[in-house]
């Protein structure tokens, strides 16, 4: 009788992405090509239950500029899946969902320190840290709490990271400046051209 078929492990990168830069770029290709993972899905949220919605550009907008960013790629991917999925959007949901659509997938959860450390306010964490591995790019600034230091789901990476926000973009195009370089240059051209962010 042969063995079960070895499953694709796909790292699930979840963000606002609004808009994605360069930051993100950087851990979704280390995490794709640094460990073994076989492709990274970046996952646009919708909604984010601890964010608020408000400042957050329209969902295919933020979608299109994701697919921009990846260009011909064929380690990383962008992902729609949680815009069809109840608000607001818990990974919890995502990933049970995530399972049954895709049966021949592993999926692993990348997340930053920082959101380690408030990891105990996710809806069912628990549930997460039984059936997940975590992958955990640390964060300059956020201790890493010690039973997750010694937890056998949860693993550390030195990703190089970039003291960018997201944020700092949004402002800086609002306010007239180029923000050519934080961004992939066809994520600039098109931010360049549209009224995105512009008011």
């Amino acid at each position: 009788m042969a063995g079960a078929a070895i499953k694709k492990k796909i790292g699930l990168f979840f963000g606002s992405f609004n808009p994605v830069h360069v930051g993100h770029m950087i851990i979704a290709n280390y995490m794709a090509t640094q460990t073994d993972l076989d492709q990274v899905w970046l996952v646009v949220s919708p909604q984010n239950p601890l964010k608020p919605k408000n400042s957050l550009a329209r969902d295919y907008d933020r979608l299109h500029l994701v697919r921009l960013a990846i260009g011909e790629n064929p380690n990383l991917r962008a992902s729609d899946i949680e815009f069809s999925l109840p608000k607001p959007s818990y990974t919890i949901d995502t990933l049970t969902y995530l399972k049954e659509k895709y049966p021949d997938h592993q999926f692993v959860l990348i997340m930053g320190g920082d959101n380690l450390a408030s990891l105990h306010r996710w809806k069912n964490y628990e549930l997460l840290l039984r059936d997940h591995e975590i992958f955990v790019y640390r964060r300059p600034g956020y201790d890493i709490p010690q039973h997750f230091e010694e937890h056998p789901q949860v693993h550390f990476f030195e990703a190089p990271l970039m003291h960018i926000s997201a944020s700092y973009i949004r402002q800086a195009i609002q306010e007239g400046h180029s923000v050519q370089y934080l961004v992939t240059e066809p994520v600039f051209q098109y931010l360049e051209s549209s009224a995105l962010y512009k008011s």
